[in-house]
């Protein structure tokens, strides 16, 4: 399921019961996009493959001078961590001037010309809350509808965490030094998340399919976890979101709604309330 993204640190809470104890020590995880998946959306599959992104004959309209603001606004906040909320107040409104001014095409997800802008690799820039108590409501407000998807029963408990991705049911701090990435391969319609954290390369992954309420929104499924520690051991973790499945009767467990898009940015909103902004420049 994208800021300045410095030294990754996962805290893997929950489903880690069932990794022998002495290397529970050495995997300091906390683990929920999904843009990849469960919790959070972005929040992840083994996709080990690296996707490139494709040249698109697609013209969307974009908002040069707003998307420039944005990024300067989110320099420097440690993909969020430390923005304070006067800044996240700001980040809110040039988001939702993009969001209102320039929507993406409502066949994005459908249109396999008009998916090729989203196909590839994004780099998570930055993340925070969608509502904060500095921003009054308002009539333009985006508002998630139909949230849980009806039998897909999603959680869409607010997810406050600033800095942070969760997929799949695992929090992943993205605050640190190394950038998150999310990948989609439109083709096989899989997306994957991707952060190098300090014990290892923590992965997440599954396929998604377009939302048959809002267009825009891409639920997914999540199937596929491994971690590959810095000590050459390899975890494979797709065993617990099978058990998550078969527990909560669904094998979908979040989703990512794309709200804004150009050649060279993203935002994202996810089910349990996040903002997202992600760039194709991994250095943006």
């Amino acid at each position: 399921w994208s800021s300045c993204v410095k030294n990754k640190r996962c805290i893997l809470r929950s489903h880690l019961d069932y990794i022998h104890p002495t290397m529970k020590s050495s995997i300091s995880f906390t683990l929920g996009f999904a843009a990849v998946g469960s919790t959070s959306a972005f929040n992840l599959p083994s996709l080990d493959t690296v996707f490139k992104p494709p040249a698109s004959s697609v013209k969307a309209s974009f908002l040069p001078k707003d998307e420039a603001e944005l990024i300067e606004t989110i320099s420097f906040t440690r993909n969020g961590k430390n923005a304070d909320l006067n800044t996240q107040a700001r980040v809110l409104s040039i988001v939702r001037r993009m969001e209102t001014s320039a929507p993406p095409s409502l066949s994005l997800l459908s249109d396999p010309e008009e998916a090729k802008i989203l196909d590839g690799d994004w780099y998570l820039q930055y993340t925070q809350p969608s509502e904060i108590e500095a921003v009054t409501e308002t009539d333009d407000k985006w508002v998630a509808v139909e949230a849980s998807e009806g039998e897909s029963r999603i959680e869409t408990r607010q997810f406050n965490a600033r800095g942070s991705v969760s997929a799949g049911g695992i929090r992943v701090d993205t605050s640190g030094n190394s950038v998150a990435k999310q990948s989609f391969d439109i083709s096989k319609s899989r997306v994957q998340n991707e952060v190098e954290t300090g014990i290892g390369r923590v992965t997440v992954g599954g396929s998604f399919r377009q939302s048959s309420t809002v267009p825009l929104r891409a639920i997914a499924a999540v199937d596929f976890g491994k971690i590959e520690t810095k000590l050459g051991v390899a975890l494979d973790i797709s065993g617990l979101f099978a058990i998550r499945a078969l527990l909560k009767g669904s094998k979908e467990s979040g989703w990512l709604e794309t709200t804004y898009i150009s050649e060279n940015l993203r935002i994202g909103r996810g089910n349990k309330g996040s903002l997202f902004v992600l760039t194709r420049d991994r250095d943006a």
